[in-house]
Formats: structure tokens, sequence, C-alpha cells
């Protein structure tokens, strides 16, 4: 027989909360997925778009709290598909610039038009509950990097990039 196992209220919370984040990037996925993108393209594309500076994949893996290696690879499957061009930095021959090709201007066109699944997820709150809850996410954002900085003893350690 198997031993009941208890969990702290802590606990079972944030099993809920990655549940709600899987449905939720499943919901997104198969939305996007009518034209032709998926979650992190969109994320990749609106960081593109909206950056005051030139995007570097540095820049982009710091923002969306990913691996360099694999926003690379996100990045160079993005210029396949025709969304994104890079482009060697002139003066800094070892970084890699990126910007929007026209289909990519075009996508983040279409993006705003086929996306309900925030409105839809959100609609039962109130103006109220919204709020706490992007507070609630901004604190939880603020201590789960705290708390990766305080995990990595190491000094030596691949260092956080975000």
């Amino acid at each position: 027989m198997s031993k009941s196992v208890q969990l702290t209220e802590s606990q079972m919370t944030w099993i809920r909360l990655e549940t709600v984040a899987a449905i939720l990037h499943r919901a997104s996925d198969l939305e996007l997925a009518k034209i032709g993108l998926n979650l992190p393209q969109v994320m990749v594309l609106y960081c593109v778009k909206t950056s005051a500076e030139p995007m570097t994949p540095m820049k982009l893996a710091r923002i969306m709290h990913r691996q360099p290696h694999t926003v690379s690879a996100l990045v160079q499957r993005m210029e396949v598909k025709g969304l994104l061009k890079t482009t060697r930095d002139l003066k800094r021959k070892n970084w890699v610039r990126i910007s929007l090709t026209s289909k990519g201007e075009q996508a983040m066109q279409r993006w705003p038009t086929v996306t309900n699944v925030p409105d839809t997820l959100t609609s039962p709150l109130s103006k109220r509950e919204l709020q706490t809850l992007s507070e609630i996410t901004k604190k939880l954002h603020a201590a789960g990097l705290e708390l990766i900085r305080q995990m990595q003893t190491d000094r030596y350690a691949e260092p956080l990039l975000w």
C-alpha cells in the first residue's frame, strides 16, 4: 500500500499555478496555430518589434528567461520561416542583430486579431482581482529570480541571464 503524501498549501498552490500555466500555453498555441505561429515565436516578434535598441539573441534570452542556445535555435527556425533576418553587427563582428522581415511584420499585425485567450481567461475576474493577480505575479517573478541567485552558490557558475 502506498502512503498518502501531505503537501503544504504553498506546494498545492504551486501545482495549481503550474497547471494553469500549462493550460494557458496550450490554449495560446492552439489559437496561434491559426496564423502559423506559437507563443515563443510571438514573444520573439513582440520583443524585436518593441525594442528601442537593436535586438540580439542574448538580449532576447534575458528578456524571455531562456538559455541563449534555446533562443538562438528559435531565432534560426524563425529565420528559415522568413519571419526574422539576422545580420552581423558591423562594429562588433561577434554580435548578431535580429530584425523583422515583412512576413514577420505581417504576422505581428495578424496576432492581435486572433488572440482571445488572455481576455477569455481573465473575464471571470473583476478589475480589482486582475490588478491583484498582476501584482502577485510581479512579486513571484522577483522572488523567483532572487531564489535562483541564492541557489547559484558557485561564483564561477554559468551567469544568470535575467
